[in-house]
């Protein structure tokens, strides 16, 4: 079974909270696709991804979705919410499967109001989501699709651990806001460049260097936030 420390929130944890937390702790596998979360449903467990990748996503009225945030084995899906009503922000979903920690969220409310060390690092956490979600905002203002992709691929790059990741051009159209045919044009112009591979379904990383060379600030700025928890790869 996966160590629960492969989430860096928990692995950052002072040994006394683990400890603590420890039995609530539930090793979950979360499929491709799979919804954890309707917007405004009630909220009964955290996610501390291990290698999966979940998205906060907003409906719109057309059937669309805009990506608001992103959360890997960085961080905890569905905390911040549950600090206050416990209803889902949106709708959270598994982007790319893997497996997280689950704990039920009465525990971890309780360790967070009685434990300092733990509500300060988990504070310092929800203040680097709010930076990569003002981020984004700002990046999907001002900055190309073609940076923007890149911004994607290295923060999902770092999330997951692996070159190969299983996305289709449909799924990032859908993160970047963008129509499909705009992805496919961006893609093979990467893949002619040899920043990266593709086969049906999967993107394969072959150039980290070259796509850090090409993305935009905003990646560079996101990862000084959760670098400053060391919550980012050295």
């Amino acid at each position: 079974m996966m160590d629960h420390r492969a989430n860096w929130l928990l692995s950052s944890l002072d040994p006394d909270d683990f400890v603590l937390l420890e039995p609530h702790m539930e090793h979950v596998e979360l499929p491709l696709g799979h919804v954890l979360y309707e917007a405004g449903e009630l909220i009964g467990h955290a996610y501390f991804p291990h290698d999966a990748l979940i998205s906060l996503v907003t409906l719109l009225r057309d059937g669309g979705t805009v990506e608001m945030a992103v959360f890997g084995r960085e961080g905890v899906t569905g905390f911040a919410g549950a600090l206050t009503t416990r209803e889902a922000l949106g709708r959270y979903l598994v982007q790319l499967p893997g497996t997280a920690t689950r704990i039920r969220l009465e525990p971890l409310q309780e360790a967070f109001e009685t434990r300092p060390n733990l509500r300060q690092l988990f504070l310092r956490y929800v203040e680097a989501l709010l930076t990569q979600t003002f981020q984004i905002v700002a990046c999907n203002a001002v900055h190309s699709v073609e940076a923007r992709c890149c911004r994607w691929l290295l923060s999902t790059h770092d999330r997951v651990g692996r070159d190969e990741l299983p996305l289709t051009h449909e799924f990032l159209a859908e993160m970047l806001g963008v129509q499909r045919p705009t992805v496919s044009l961006i893609t093979r112009t990467m893949q002619t460049a040899g920043l990266i591979a593709q086969r049906r379904g999967v993107i394969v990383i072959l150039d980290r260097k070259g796509l850090e060379e090409t993305v935009c600030e905003c990646y560079a700025n996101t990862r000084r936030a959760f670098e400053r928890l060391r919550l980012a790869p050295s």
